[in-house]
């Protein structure tokens, strides 16, 4: 069975790469496993500062692969939707363990991110693309919904009806206005060259305020505004003084413009 992720890291920054270039990365069984594997993987390393998504060949992802799903039964289907002692089922799981991940996630997005493909997509933290991108929330063009936690996802960063018009039309949408509404963060030339220098500049940082960052803003919004504050407390006093936040403090004057020099 031909390889369906890789996984390299160098310098703190991790690249995982959707390797099923010749079906355009589509999803099947032995894909869904692999980016479950991968992001438990990634959850567990300490190496890791930021990662970098992407797909192998012409497009990001082009969503599920119903032929080999048909050819399998609805057993392989029955099999996504088992939760077992996870709140997501593992469906939902190739997704959301984009969240789980401690670290910030950039997805490099080219070509085409449609369906399945775009709910890993909105997963990650950041979403880079082409001004051509073609993005789609398609499950309706096949009598299906969104399942793959678009609830947690889609709903927080669009409009309600702009998440409604994109559910309920399947229409594609281009990187550009993909970028207006909200489902991407900047439209760029090349994704992954970008998605690279950005997850470089965040390795860079400390590596237990990433976390805490990290932390911070999956958490915050589910949270009251007293429990959200008390978050930010929490997760500040740790860093206060410690090793890294000294040391980071001491690159920061270092390397910081002319203008915020101090005065003679």
């Amino acid at each position: 069975m031909e390889e369906r992720i890789t996984l390299e890291v160098d310098k703190g920054v991790a690249h995982v790469q959707l390797a099923r270039p010749s079906k355009r990365n589509g999803l099947d069984a032995a894909m869904f496993e692999a980016l479950i594997r991968v992001t438990d993987e990634l959850r567990a390393r300490k190496d890791v500062r930021a990662v970098v998504l992407s797909g192998a060949g012409s497009v990001f992802c082009a969503g599920l692969d119903f032929q080999s799903f048909m050819g399998s039964g609805m057993e392989a289907i029955e099999a996504l939707l088992e939760r077992g002692d996870r709140p997501a089922n593992r469906a939902q799981q190739v997704v959301l363990g984009w969240r789980e991940v401690p670290v910030p996630v950039i997805a490099a997005i080219h070509g085409a991110a449609l369906g399945g493909g775009l709910e890993i997509a909105l997963g990650a933290d950041l979403r880079y693309v082409t001004a051509d991108t073609r993005l789609s929330v398609m499950e309706l063009k096949y009598g299906l919904i969104p399942d793959m936690g678009l609830t947690q996802t889609l709903l927080r960063l669009v409009r309600d009806d702009v998440a409604r018009e994109l559910v309920f039309s399947a229409r594609t949408v281009n990187g550009t206005e993909a970028v207006q509404l909200g489902l991407a963060t900047r439209v760029v030339e090349d994704p992954l060259a970008s998605a690279f220098e950005t997850a470089r500049q965040i390795a860079g940082q400390s590596p237990h305020a990433i976390r805490a960052a990290k932390r911070l803003l999956n958490e915050a919004p589910d949270l009251s505004s007293a429990a959200a504050l008390k978050l930010e407390t929490e997760l500040q006093r740790p860093l206060l003084g410690s090793p890294n936040q000294l040391e980071a403090v001491s690159a920061a004057f270092t390397r910081r413009p002319a203008e915020f020099q101090d005065p003679d």
